[in-house]
Protein backbone atom coordinates (compact mmCIF):
# COMPACT_ATOMS: atom_id res chain seq x y z
CA UNK A 1 0.00 0.00 0.00
CA UNK A 2 1.77 3.64 -1.16
CA UNK A 3 0.93 6.49 1.37
CA UNK A 4 -0.89 8.55 -1.44
CA UNK A 5 -1.99 7.54 -5.27
CA UNK A 6 -2.00 10.96 -7.09
CA UNK A 7 -4.15 10.32 -10.01
CA UNK A 8 -2.80 12.69 -12.96
CA UNK A 9 -0.01 13.54 -14.53
CA UNK A 10 -0.04 17.67 -15.48
CA UNK A 11 1.51 20.45 -13.52
CA UNK A 12 -0.81 20.00 -10.31
CA UNK A 13 -0.26 16.12 -10.24
CA UNK A 14 3.32 16.24 -10.88
CA UNK A 15 4.04 18.69 -8.51
CA UNK A 16 2.39 16.63 -5.42
CA UNK A 17 4.07 13.61 -6.42
CA UNK A 18 7.34 15.85 -6.04
CA UNK A 19 5.58 17.53 -2.18
CA UNK A 20 4.93 14.10 -1.31
CA UNK A 21 8.18 12.27 -2.56
CA UNK A 22 10.63 15.12 -0.83
CA UNK A 23 8.70 13.83 3.01
CA UNK A 24 9.91 10.31 2.07
CA UNK A 25 6.46 9.00 1.77
CA UNK A 26 5.53 6.73 -0.66
CA UNK A 27 3.78 8.05 -3.62
CA UNK A 28 2.46 6.72 -6.43
CA UNK A 29 1.78 8.59 -9.85
CA UNK A 30 -0.62 8.07 -12.24
CA UNK A 31 -0.73 9.78 -15.76
CA UNK A 32 -3.19 8.51 -18.31
CA UNK A 33 -1.08 10.82 -21.12
CA UNK A 34 -4.13 12.90 -21.62
CA UNK A 35 -3.87 16.78 -21.02
CA UNK A 36 -5.94 19.93 -21.51
CA UNK A 37 -3.07 21.72 -22.71
CA UNK A 38 -1.91 18.96 -25.52
CA UNK A 39 -2.24 21.21 -28.48
CA UNK A 40 -0.18 23.97 -26.95
CA UNK A 41 3.09 24.42 -28.63
CA UNK A 42 4.58 27.14 -26.07
CA UNK A 43 3.33 27.92 -22.48
CA UNK A 44 3.33 31.05 -20.79
CA UNK A 45 3.36 32.98 -17.73
CA UNK A 46 5.28 30.87 -15.76
CA UNK A 47 8.30 32.02 -14.26
CA UNK A 48 11.55 31.02 -15.27
CA UNK A 49 10.00 28.99 -17.75
CA UNK A 50 8.14 30.95 -20.40
CA UNK A 51 7.85 29.99 -23.83
CA UNK A 52 8.50 26.36 -23.08
CA UNK A 53 6.60 23.46 -24.48
CA UNK A 54 4.00 21.34 -22.10
CA UNK A 55 5.19 18.36 -23.49
CA UNK A 56 8.92 19.84 -22.28
CA UNK A 57 8.13 21.17 -19.19
CA UNK A 58 6.19 17.37 -17.98
CA UNK A 59 9.51 15.59 -19.38
CA UNK A 60 11.47 17.91 -17.19
CA UNK A 61 9.15 17.37 -14.45
CA UNK A 62 9.36 13.52 -14.32
CA UNK A 63 13.48 13.49 -14.78
CA UNK A 64 13.19 15.34 -11.67
CA UNK A 65 10.63 13.03 -9.97
CA UNK A 66 13.35 10.34 -11.22
CA UNK A 67 15.55 11.51 -8.30
CA UNK A 68 13.15 10.45 -5.45
CA UNK A 69 13.46 6.65 -4.53
CA UNK A 70 9.64 6.73 -3.03
CA UNK A 71 8.60 8.25 -5.88
CA UNK A 72 6.76 5.75 -9.08
CA UNK A 73 5.69 7.19 -12.24
CA UNK A 74 3.31 5.14 -14.42
CA UNK A 75 1.85 6.02 -17.72
CA UNK A 76 -2.00 4.35 -17.42
CA UNK A 77 -5.21 5.26 -17.28
CA UNK A 78 -7.46 4.64 -14.09
CA UNK A 79 -10.61 3.30 -14.54
CA UNK A 80 -12.18 3.13 -11.60
CA UNK A 81 -11.89 4.46 -7.44
CA UNK A 82 -13.31 3.36 -4.31
CA UNK A 83 -12.72 3.27 -0.64
CA UNK A 84 -12.28 5.96 1.88
CA UNK A 85 -9.62 7.16 4.74
CA UNK A 86 -6.62 4.53 5.38
CA UNK A 87 -7.65 2.07 2.84
CA UNK A 88 -8.76 3.45 -0.96
CA UNK A 89 -8.39 1.25 -4.14
CA UNK A 90 -7.50 2.61 -7.69
CA UNK A 91 -8.03 0.44 -10.62
CA UNK A 92 -6.16 0.95 -13.69
CA UNK A 93 -5.82 -0.82 -16.81
CA UNK A 94 -2.85 -2.78 -15.17
CA UNK A 95 -4.70 -3.72 -12.17
CA UNK A 96 -5.12 -2.81 -8.47
CA UNK A 97 -3.37 -0.21 -5.97
CA UNK A 98 -4.46 0.67 -2.85
CA UNK A 99 -2.87 3.75 -0.53
CA UNK A 100 -4.22 5.85 1.87
CA UNK A 101 -4.62 9.32 0.54
CA UNK A 102 -5.57 10.07 -2.41
CA UNK A 103 -4.56 13.31 -4.81
CA UNK A 104 -6.77 13.81 -7.56
CA UNK A 105 -5.62 15.91 -10.56
CA UNK A 106 -7.47 14.76 -13.20
CA UNK A 107 -8.00 18.73 -14.77
CA UNK A 108 -10.48 19.30 -17.48
CA UNK A 109 -12.07 18.97 -20.67
CA UNK A 110 -12.90 22.02 -22.94
CA UNK A 111 -16.19 21.91 -25.13
CA UNK A 112 -15.68 24.71 -28.05
CA UNK A 113 -18.53 26.69 -29.62
CA UNK A 114 -19.88 24.46 -32.45
CA UNK A 115 -17.96 26.99 -35.09
CA UNK A 116 -16.25 24.60 -38.09
CA UNK A 117 -12.65 25.05 -37.85
CA UNK A 118 -12.27 26.58 -34.90
CA UNK A 119 -11.33 23.25 -32.78
CA UNK A 120 -8.69 22.72 -35.22
CA UNK A 121 -6.99 26.12 -34.38
CA UNK A 122 -7.20 25.45 -30.49
CA UNK A 123 -4.24 25.60 -28.39
CA UNK A 124 -2.50 27.96 -31.42
CA UNK A 125 -4.43 30.65 -33.27
CA UNK A 126 -7.25 30.06 -30.85
CA UNK A 127 -7.10 30.61 -26.95
CA UNK A 128 -9.24 31.92 -24.33
CA UNK A 129 -6.49 33.38 -21.46
CA UNK A 130 -5.37 36.80 -22.55
CA UNK A 131 -3.11 36.33 -19.40
CA UNK A 132 -1.51 32.96 -21.09
CA UNK A 133 -1.70 33.93 -24.92
CA UNK A 134 -2.48 37.65 -25.32
CA UNK A 135 0.91 39.03 -25.62
CA UNK A 136 1.33 36.86 -28.72
CA UNK A 137 -1.00 38.72 -30.95
CA UNK A 138 0.59 42.11 -29.58
CA UNK A 139 -0.07 44.57 -32.24
CA UNK A 140 -2.33 42.87 -34.28
CA UNK A 141 -6.21 42.46 -34.63
CA UNK A 142 -7.58 39.50 -33.09
CA UNK A 143 -11.14 38.12 -32.76
CA UNK A 144 -13.42 37.87 -29.96
CA UNK A 145 -16.35 34.64 -30.60
CA UNK A 146 -18.11 34.84 -27.52
CA UNK A 147 -21.19 35.17 -26.24
CA UNK A 148 -22.91 37.75 -23.90
CA UNK A 149 -21.09 40.56 -21.38
CA UNK A 150 -17.86 38.28 -20.75
CA UNK A 151 -17.16 39.11 -25.03
CA UNK A 152 -16.64 42.81 -23.54
CA UNK A 153 -14.40 42.07 -20.67
CA UNK A 154 -12.55 40.12 -22.23
CA UNK A 155 -11.93 43.14 -24.98
CA UNK A 156 -11.20 45.65 -22.24
CA UNK A 157 -8.29 42.98 -20.84
CA UNK A 158 -6.91 42.95 -24.71
CA UNK A 159 -7.32 46.46 -25.63
CA UNK A 160 -3.69 47.76 -24.04
CA UNK A 161 -2.41 44.79 -26.30
CA UNK A 162 -3.66 44.51 -29.68
CA UNK A 163 -4.67 46.75 -32.33
CA UNK A 164 -7.71 45.97 -32.84
CA UNK A 165 -10.60 43.48 -32.21
CA UNK A 166 -13.17 42.20 -33.94
CA UNK A 167 -16.09 40.98 -31.71
CA UNK A 168 -19.33 38.12 -33.06
CA UNK A 169 -21.03 35.78 -31.13
CA UNK A 170 -20.33 32.36 -32.38
CA UNK A 171 -23.22 31.26 -33.56
CA UNK A 172 -22.49 34.42 -36.37
CA UNK A 173 -19.55 32.61 -37.62
CA UNK A 174 -19.70 30.00 -40.55
CA UNK A 175 -16.47 28.83 -40.65
CA UNK A 176 -12.57 29.49 -39.56
CA UNK A 177 -9.77 28.79 -41.75
CA UNK A 178 -6.32 29.21 -41.72
CA UNK A 179 -5.01 31.87 -44.10
CA UNK A 180 -1.26 32.83 -44.47
CA UNK A 181 -0.67 32.25 -40.92
CA UNK A 182 -4.07 33.72 -39.42
CA UNK A 183 -7.34 33.46 -39.58
CA UNK A 184 -10.36 34.12 -41.81
CA UNK A 185 -13.60 34.08 -40.35
CA UNK A 186 -16.38 33.72 -42.32
CA UNK A 187 -19.68 35.22 -41.13
CA UNK A 188 -23.13 33.95 -41.80
CA UNK A 189 -24.03 37.04 -43.61
CA UNK A 190 -21.52 36.26 -46.51
CA UNK A 191 -18.88 38.95 -45.04
CA UNK A 192 -15.02 38.31 -43.98
CA UNK A 193 -13.42 39.23 -41.20
CA UNK A 194 -9.57 38.90 -41.35
CA UNK A 195 -7.53 38.26 -38.19
CA UNK A 196 -4.26 37.21 -36.42
CA UNK A 197 -6.09 34.64 -33.59
CA UNK A 198 -9.37 34.37 -31.85
CA UNK A 199 -10.11 34.36 -28.40
CA UNK A 200 -13.51 32.34 -27.09
CA UNK A 201 -14.85 30.43 -24.27
CA UNK A 202 -14.92 26.78 -23.70
CA UNK A 203 -17.01 24.70 -21.97
CA UNK A 204 -14.80 23.09 -18.86
CA UNK A 205 -16.08 19.23 -17.57
CA UNK A 206 -14.67 17.64 -15.48
CA UNK A 207 -11.99 15.34 -17.34
CA UNK A 208 -12.60 11.83 -15.50
CA UNK A 209 -15.68 10.77 -12.70
CA UNK A 210 -13.05 9.73 -9.80
CA UNK A 211 -14.02 12.54 -7.94
CA UNK A 212 -18.27 12.20 -8.31
CA UNK A 213 -17.34 8.06 -7.81
CA UNK A 214 -16.02 9.15 -4.28
CA UNK A 215 -18.87 11.37 -3.35
CA UNK A 216 -16.69 14.43 -3.31
CA UNK A 217 -18.73 17.46 -2.99
CA UNK A 218 -19.25 19.57 -6.91
CA UNK A 219 -19.85 23.26 -7.05
CA UNK A 220 -22.49 24.69 -9.69
CA UNK A 221 -19.63 25.24 -11.93
CA UNK A 222 -18.60 22.47 -12.39
CA UNK A 223 -15.35 22.33 -10.29
CA UNK A 224 -14.73 19.73 -7.25
CA UNK A 225 -14.86 21.36 -4.00
CA UNK A 226 -11.93 22.01 -1.61
CA UNK A 227 -11.03 24.43 1.02
CA UNK A 228 -8.68 26.43 1.88
CA UNK A 229 -5.42 23.74 2.40
CA UNK A 230 -7.14 21.35 -0.97
CA UNK A 231 -9.56 18.91 0.97
CA UNK A 232 -11.93 17.71 -0.90
CA UNK A 233 -15.44 17.06 1.09
CA UNK A 234 -14.23 13.02 1.76
CA UNK A 235 -11.89 12.36 4.23
CA UNK A 236 -8.50 11.45 2.78
CA UNK A 237 -9.13 12.63 -0.64
CA UNK A 238 -7.23 16.44 -2.21
CA UNK A 239 -7.33 17.83 -5.17
CA UNK A 240 -5.74 20.30 -7.00
CA UNK A 241 -5.26 22.27 -10.76
CA UNK A 242 -7.88 22.97 -12.96
CA UNK A 243 -10.37 20.34 -11.37
CA UNK A 244 -10.36 22.12 -8.02
CA UNK A 245 -11.98 25.44 -6.78
CA UNK A 246 -12.54 27.25 -3.50
CA UNK A 247 -16.25 27.85 -3.27
CA UNK A 248 -15.33 31.49 -1.56
CA UNK A 249 -13.69 32.59 -5.21
CA UNK A 250 -15.78 33.47 -8.21
CA UNK A 251 -13.86 31.39 -10.84
CA UNK A 252 -10.96 29.36 -10.98
CA UNK A 253 -7.34 31.03 -11.88
CA UNK A 254 -6.94 28.22 -14.91
CA UNK A 255 -3.02 28.31 -15.32
CA UNK A 256 0.00 26.27 -14.80
CA UNK A 257 1.40 28.90 -12.34
CA UNK A 258 -1.90 27.99 -10.39
CA UNK A 259 -1.96 24.37 -11.01
CA UNK A 260 1.54 23.83 -9.50
CA UNK A 261 0.42 26.05 -6.65
CA UNK A 262 -2.61 23.96 -6.03
CA UNK A 263 -1.06 20.50 -6.00
CA UNK A 264 1.92 21.70 -4.04
CA UNK A 265 -0.79 22.34 -1.46
CA UNK A 266 -3.49 19.39 -1.67
CA UNK A 267 0.58 17.56 -1.38
CA UNK A 268 1.30 19.24 1.55
CA UNK A 269 -1.80 18.66 2.93
CA UNK A 270 -1.90 14.84 2.50
CA UNK A 271 1.15 14.70 4.30
CA UNK A 272 0.33 16.76 7.37
CA UNK A 273 -2.93 15.30 7.93
CA UNK A 274 -1.42 12.03 7.89
CA UNK A 275 0.85 13.28 11.04
CA UNK A 276 -1.89 15.28 12.41
CA UNK A 277 -5.11 13.65 11.46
Amino acid sequence: MYDVIVIGGGPAGLQAALTIGRMHRTVLLLDSGEYRNATVAHAHNLLTNDGRSPAELRGIARDELAAYDTVEVRTTPVTAVSGSLGDFEVTTADGTERAARLVLATGMRDELPPVPGLAEQWGRLVAQCPFCHGHEFAGRRVGILIDGEHAGMIERMLRPIVASAFIARPADVALVTEVDGGLELSLADGSVENVAGVFTAATATQRAPFAAQLGCGILPGGGVEIDAMGRTTVPGVYAGGDMAHLAAVPGPMVSLAAAIASGQLAGASAVRDAIMP
